[in-house]
């Protein structure tokens, strides 16, 4: 192995790497047969180059630890004696993988080559490079004609394009065949335009000249972190993305690495692409909510109408009960993605906060239960209760408000002493479904009391380490991304955040759970600042989730959603002979 020096290779994922500054590693092997896991490798060959120029060669042959079958070798010329002395894949892998470090993958037969070599790093417990793979066949096929080249084999290339080395069947020759077919092809689209390693890339899917021409629209955006807008024909905003590099990832839109069809079919219908530059990732996602939310684009799927949740809400007369509405008040619960899952949660509230399950309305100073069903179908939990007054009502609807805002978990408490007592009596599906009923309850009300703490402080601000260096800042008010910077490095924070502060939005709260914000806007800043590397440079007042929440039954709720788990799994095979709580899934 020779390796003269060479310069650190660019990162691909950052810059549009000219193909005369890439490094390639192209690779051939010899097997002991065709398939990956079971066959093992005889021979690796392989040749860096750059701009050209060959910079260094890597041959050896390998001890595949097994006889090598007679037909291979007469293909190959590899007998067994010739490998009984060579080193081991265990070893030749390191090495390899060594000398290919921070370059672009290059074989004849790509998938063949890497899917040896990963099956030899999966059985020695090697990690895997996030390699750059290239194909020969693939780019051949992309670039010759049929007339021009009925096969895409390694010799019949060789013989096109009369290639100094000729294919053996042994590794390094057939690299270094493979090496000249490369620069013969890239010599090719060349003259289309393909300069860079990334348009070589995007060149290989077959892609229509009206797409791979509409990449012109990308060519004002910068790279920077932001939200891009896609515009119609009639100006309207057909679909909205955000990117850390707002130009590379719109130019991918008009590549073959763009294979939804939905997205290939507002690609077509693009006229213009708008943009809005962010400081950093979070500002982006925030500012991507906002504008879904105020455009609907026909081609998003998610995240196009946040104000369309559910809430479980006390309705505000003399005896209240638990309604499911789209606008929340002050005391509700939610939000909740379907209609059908907010009743549920609903009745078991209502069961075990003592609240009525009636719909009639009943005046201030009458008395409940004359339309109320009889007491013996036990459909309404304050008829079983005889809770009949309003003075003997009140705790109901009391302790529901106490239960949102953690102040009494007495509630859970009871429906998982109902549950273990359901499967003490072995009446395990009873158990089982109250069980996940209670789960969905701590779920909602661990989402909601997490972002009401959040939303419930006037003013924080935040901060976390750049890639680049130097500071991300947030300023938060009421759940809202009221203002975001960045501090570079060397640059003195403090200054920025008061900056920031002083300019940021001026917020407007109301009295409902999250004060206003959206759900998933909250949800979005509570993820970034839940990120462990970020730190709380100030906040209006202290950052907390009540002592008796849903939070601290977050690990009963994860034991109960993997009873449920084995549940499902157990209802979709077979019934084994054990007994009948472990085929339910049940654990007390």
């Amino acid at each position: 192995m020779s390796a003269p020096g060479v310069p650190e290779q660019l990162r691909f994922d950052e810059l549009d790497t000219p193909l005369r500054d890439t490094t390639f590693v192209v690779v051939d092997l010899e097997t002991t047969g065709a398939r990956p896991g079971e066959d093992a490798i005889t021979e690796i060959g392989a040749v860096k180059i750059r701009g050209g120029e060959v910079i260094a060669e890597m041959a050896t042959l390998v001890d595949p630890g097994r006889s090598i079958p007679p037909h291979i070798v007469e293909i190959t010329g590899i007998t067994t004696a010739m490998v009984i002395d060579a080193p081991r894949i265990e070893r030749v892998l390191p090495a390899f993988l060594e000398f290919a470090r921070g370059a672009v993958l290059v074989a004849h037969n790509a998938p063949f080559d890497t899917g040896f070599l990963k099956a030899a790093a999966s059985a020695t417990d090697t990690p895997w490079p996030k390699f750059t793979v290239l194909c020969t066949v693939k780019l051949a096929r992309r670039v010759l004609s049929r007339d021009e080249a009925p096969s895409v084999k390694l010799s019949s290339l060789a013989r096109l394009f009369d290639v100094g080395t000729t294919p053996t069947h042994r590794a390094l020759d057939d690299a270094r065949a493979t090496v000249d077919v490369l620069h013969a092809l890239i010599a090719r689209v060349g003259n289309q335009g393909v300069h860079s390693l990334t348009e070589l890339v995007d060149y290989l899917p077959d892609v229509s000249s009206h797409q791979r021409a509409k990449r012109s629209l990308a060519g004002h955006l910068p790279h920077a972190p932001g939200v891009y807008l896609f515009r119609g024909p009639s100006d309207e905003v057909l679909y909205v993305g955000t990117a850390t590099d707002l130009r590379r990832r719109v130019r991918n839109y008009f590549t073959g690495s763009e294979t939804r069809g939905r997205m290939k079919e507002m690609v077509a219908l693009t006229t213009r692409i708008d943009h809005v530059e962010c400081a950093h990732a979070l500002e982006a996602g925030v500012r991507e909510l906002r504008l879904l939310a105020a455009h609907t684009p026909p081609y998003n799927r998610r995240s196009k109408y946040p104000k369309r949740g559910w809430w479980i809400t006390l309705t505000a007369e003399a005896f209240p009960r638990l309604s499911v509405v789209r606008t929340p008040t002050a005391d509700s619960l939610g939000p909740f993605r379907s209609r059908s899952t907010a009743v549920d949660v609903a009745d078991v509230l209502a069961e075990y906060c003592i609240l009525r399950t009636c719909t009639s309305r009943i005046p201030k100073g009458r008395e409940h239960g004359p339309q109320c069903p009889p007491r013996e179908l036990g459909r309404c939990p304050a008829s079983v209760h005889d809770r009949v007054t309003e003075d003997a009502y009140r705790p109901g609807p009391e302790l529901f408000r106490q239960f949102l805002r953690g102040l009494d978990d007495s509630p859970l408490h009871r429906m998982r002493a109902r549950v273990e007592e359901l499967a003490a009596g072995e009446l395990f599906e009873n158990a089982a479904r109250l069980r996940d009923r209670t789960a969905e309850v701590v779920l909602a009300l661990r989402r909601m009391q997490r972002l009401a703490a959040l939303t419930a402080l006037d003013q924080l601000v935040a901060a976390r380490p750049a890639v680049t260096g130097g500071w991300e800042f947030a300023v938060i008010r009421s759940g809202r991304l009221a203002s975001a910077g960045c501090a570079r490095r060397g640059i003195h924070p403090m200054p920025v955040v008061d900056a920031l502060v002083l300019t940021a939005e001026t917020v407007v709260p109301d009295a409902t759970p999250l004060r206003g914000a959206s759900p998933e806007e909250a949800g979005l800043l509570a993820r970034w600042l839940d990120q462990e590397d970020t730190r709380i440079v100030s906040a209006s007042a202290g950052w907390c989730e009540p002592a008796r929440g849903a939070g601290s039954w977050s690990e009963w709720c994860a034991l109960a959603r993997a009873g449920s788990a084995s549940t499902r799994e157990a209802e979709t095979r077979p019934p084994a002979p054990s007994s009948a709580d472990h085929r339910l899934g049940w654990r007390s």
